[in-house]
């Protein structure tokens, strides 16, 4: 078996045995991968601490052939993000990127842009300068882009009409902004103002929205549309949502 290489966010471990785990791998090369890490629960083993949660690792694994777990036979630690545990919000949107990139990525479907988008939003959150809420929903908007699930905001979801910002609403099964006309025939639609209207688009053109102080100042009402929209498109609600703030 030919060895892969490659750069790793861990996004999940579980403890397989005394002595091995299974770590949940979000990389650059390879998308999604779940590994086997014979002695990862060893306190002295090749991976020491390397398989911690959140911490970025280079990593060489074993692809099996047979649809089994890859066997995981090195990581070094490459970056840890050490912010993080001193602001209980942005560990909490940290734990929160992690679960989206475990649960809602199919293994082996890499995206490199989601991969160093994941990154930087780990770098900035808890840092004085960064706003929790925006960055976070910029991950989110990267992540829906990435797996297809860019949802319309020039045009209406339904009919493709130029909207202008005014009397909206959002629907997660038409998949974005609705027009008035539009908007009765959609059952879960909710109401969406100019101001948050305005900070979705910015914040889906790029991550400096996520600075804006009218972006901000909307990002309640953003992280009530993108946790409506990320629970249709999962199909549960993930975990960590409830301890998000806006």
């Amino acid at each position: 078996m030919a060895a892969d290489k490659a750069l790793a966010l861990v996004v999940r471990t579980t403890d397989w045995s005394e002595t091995s785990r299974i770590t949940t791998l979000w990389t650059r090369e390879l998308g999604k991968v779940r590994g086997l890490a014979k002695g990862g629960r060893r306190l002295r083993s090749n991976f020491e601490s390397s398989l911690d949660l959140l911490t970025v690792c280079s990593i060489v694994l074993l692809r099996k052939s047979s649809g089994g777990l890859d066997l995981l036979t090195e990581a070094q630690v490459v970056r840890r993000f050490p912010q993080l545990p001193k602001d209980l919000q942005a560990l909490y949107a940290a734990y929160y990127v992690a679960e989206l990139l475990a649960d809602w990525t199919e293994e082996y479907d890499p995206h490199p842009p989601l991969f160093d988008e994941a990154l930087e939003t780990l770098r900035v959150l808890g840092t004085p300068e960064t706003a929790t809420g925006p960055r976070l929903a910029r991950f989110e908007m990267v992540l829906l882009r990435e797996l297809g699930y860019r949802p319309a905001l020039d045009v209406c979801a339904s009919c493709a009409a130029e909207l202008r910002g005014q009397r909206l609403a959002f629907g997660p099964a038409a998949g974005g902004a609705l027009c008035p006309a539009c908007q009765p025939a959609q059952r879960d639609r909710r109401p969406l103002s100019p101001a948050a209207w305005r900070a979705l688009r910015r914040l889906d053109g790029g991550p400096e929205a996520a600075a804006d102080p009218d972006v901000a100042a909307a990002g309640a009402e953003v992280r009530q549309v993108l946790n409506q929209y990320v629970t249709y498109l999962m199909g549960r609600r993930p975990r960590l949502l409830p301890y998000l703030g806006s």
